[in-house]
């Protein structure tokens, strides 16, 4: 049915088919390396912001905790005044000190206020 130059053609065409279909072309390979470094600049600058966040809600949560504490203190055993922050470690209303805030009395007031001797201290 096929004349002889009909079955070289088809041939021809075979390995032309094969060849191009071997692999991606460096132009493919560029436009795909493109977009995945617009991707991750993407990410990178959607996350930066998360930890300042985290710290934020970390010196909030340090804040209330010590906040809870003077209240505890104040409370219990009919002291009727608010402590240091020592006061509150050595009671057992604190685990430990805070790293970022100090507690300070003036008469029978009390403020946390952000330490000065830690640089940096995140909680200003």
């Amino acid at each position: 049915m096929f004349t002889y130059l009909q079955g070289k053609l088809r041939q021809r065409t075979r390995a032309l088919d094969e060849t191009t279909e071997a692999g991606f072309t460096l132009i493919e390979l560029l436009v795909v390396i493109v977009i995945l470094g617009i991707l991750s600049a993407i990410v990178v600058f959607s996350v930066r912001g998360i930890n300042d966040k985290g710290q934020e809600s970390a010196c909030k949560t340090d804040k209330s905790t010590i906040q809870t504490a003077e209240e505890a203190y104040f409370a219990s055993g009919g002291r009727g005044a608010y402590g240091k922050m020592a006061d509150l470690v050595g009671g057992g209303f604190l685990s430990n000190a805070s790293d970022w805030y100090d507690v300070t009395l003036d008469g029978a007031k009390y403020d946390i206020e952000p330490r000065t001797d830690v640089t940096p201290n995140p909680c200003k």
